[in-house]
C-alpha cells in the first residue's frame, strides 16, 4: 500500500465562501450601526440613582411610620419588604412594571423588585402551558440560576468563615 501524503497549506488557506461571509457580516454590523441608538450612560445612571432613591427613601418613611405607629423595627422592615414585592407583582401583572423599568433601569431592577418581576413575568409568559409545565416549570427561569448563586457563594463564604473562626 502507498500511503500519499497531504500537503499541510491546504489547511491554512480559507475558503472563499468563509471570506464572503465575513465581508458580508462585517457591511451588516457596519449598517446596523447606523440605527442602534447610542445609550446614554450619565442619564441612565441618573435616573436609576434618583428612581432607586426615591424607592428606598418611600420604603425607609413607610417602616418608619409602622414602627411609630407601634409594629416592631423589624416587623415593619417585613411589612415594608413584603409589600413592595407585592407592588412589584402587580404592577408586572398589569404591564406597567416593564414601563417602569424601562425608565428607571437598575433603579427599579436591582432593589426586591426586580426580582419579584423576575419570578412573576415568566409564570405570566408561559400560563398557557399549564400550572405544572408553564407556571411552575417556568417561575424560577430567571430567577433561578440567581438563587442557585447567592445560596452557592453564600454557603462557600460561610464555611471559609467557619475555617477561619477554628484558628
Amino acid at each position: 500500500m502507498d500511503i500519499k501524503t497531504k500537503d499541510n497549506s491546504d489547511k491554512n488557506k480559507v475558503p472563499k465562501k468563509d471570506v464572503k461571509k465575513k465581508d458580508v457580516a462585517k457591511a451588516y454590523e457596519k449598517y446596523t450601526e447606523q440605527f442602534t441608538p447610542k445609550p446614554t450612560y450619565l442619564a441612565n445612571s441618573l435616573k436609576a440613582f434618583f428612581v432607586g432613591g426615591a424607592l428606598c427613601t418611600a420604603a425607609y418613611f413607610a417602616a418608619a411610620r409602622l414602627a411609630a405607629a407601634g409594629l416592631s423595627q423589624k416587623n415593619a422592615e417585613t411589612y415594608v419588604t413584603v409589600s413592595i414585592i407585592a407592588l412589584a407583582q402587580l404592577l408586572t401583572g398589569l404591564g406597567v412594571f416593564d414601563t417602569i423599568a424601562k425608565f428607571a433601569g437598575a433603579g427599579v431592577i436591582v432593589p426586591i423588585s426586580g426580582f419579584a418581576n423576575s419570578m412573576v413575568a415568566p409564570a405570566l409568559e408561559y400560563k398557557k402551558e399549564g400550572w405544572v409545565l408553564g407556571v411552575g416549570a417556568k417561575l424560577f427561569s430567571i430567577a433561578g440560576p440567581v438563587l442557585v448563586c447567592g445560596i452557592g457563594s453564600s454557603t462557600l463564604v460561610g464555611i471559609i468563615y467557619w475555617i477561619i473562626e477554628l484558628f
